[in-house]
């Protein structure tokens, strides 16, 4: 059976941030991953960790003003001191946290905005992330999103982010591989699995329409699970999915899937 972690910033949701590492622990999960741990105090998130006996195996970087709508910077020109300043915070935070990898969200285009200079900005940026999550010891991912969910995301398929990292040419950036959004946006999940899996570092899911958990939707979740196993992926899968009916409620999908 694959390994699970519990995404935090979508399951689990009807309590206060704090007390979901309990709730996933309790629900058999034994990793966590969620979008930020910035307001927050460090050594409280690293004390539930330890309480609940649990491995943080994702989080973002600061990604602009969430609440405002911003979905990452990484591809802004002009905001490149923001970027790195946020780069060095996230280490700092993440190696308290002891988590292994950290995400980059490339942000929305801005209107009227020169694809290639968006290109060229991201880039530049993910080479400077790179090389200080490197000497932190640290992954780095990218992770396309499709344009349903959010229109004008910058990356949005696999093929452009396998592009993006060969001009980046470092050895710890890898792709955030989430079925969902390839679902959307590209289809044929198992061939871009297979064909990629040596340059994707983290796999998300959830099933689509809805977002919702495995199984509520189209995907073929048995022979997906068997697939990763197949090709040899070792890795934690994000359970990143908006359960329909509470979360406990509806994670009967792990031993009846993924078998």
């Amino acid at each position: 059976m694959p390994r699970f972690a519990a995404n935090l910033s979508m399951l689990f949701t009807e309590v206060p941030f704090l007390d979901r590492f309990e709730r996933a622990a309790k629900a058999g999960f034994t990793a966590v991953e969620f979008l930020f741990p910035y307001a927050f105090a460090t050594a409280d998130i690293r004390a539930r960790l330890d309480a609940n006996g649990l491995q943080l195996v994702l989080h973002n970087l600061p990604a602009g003003d969430w609440d405002a709508g911003e979905r990452g910077i990484a591809c802004i020109p002009g905001r490149e001191a923001e970027f790195c300043a946020g780069v060095a915070q996230a280490i700092e935070v993440g190696t308290a946290l002891g988590v292994p990898r950290l995400n980059c969200l490339a942000g929305k285009m801005p209107a009227g905005a020169d694809e290639a200079v968006l290109r060229a900005t991201f880039v530049a940026n993910l080479k400077f992330a790179a090389a200080e999550l490197h000497r932190a010891g640290l992954q780095l991912l990218i992770e396309p999103i499709n344009r349903y969910d959010i229109p004008g995301f910058f990356l949005n398929r696999t093929e452009q982010a396998i592009a993006i990292l060969d001009e980046v040419g470092v050895p710890n950036a890898f792709v955030q591989y989430d079925i969902y959004h390839a679902q959307r946006t590209e289809g044929e999940i198992a061939a871009t699995l297979q064909k990629h899996l040596a340059r994707i570092g983290h796999v998300q899911l959830a099933d689509n329409p809805g977002r919702n958990e495995p199984g509520s939707g189209e995907l073929n979740w048995p022979f997906l699970f068997a697939h990763l196993d197949r090709i040899g992926y070792q890795g934690h899968i994000g359970c990143e999915y908006k359960p329909a009916n509470g979360t406990e409620a509806g994670l009967g999908w792990r031993q009846k899937l993924a078998q």
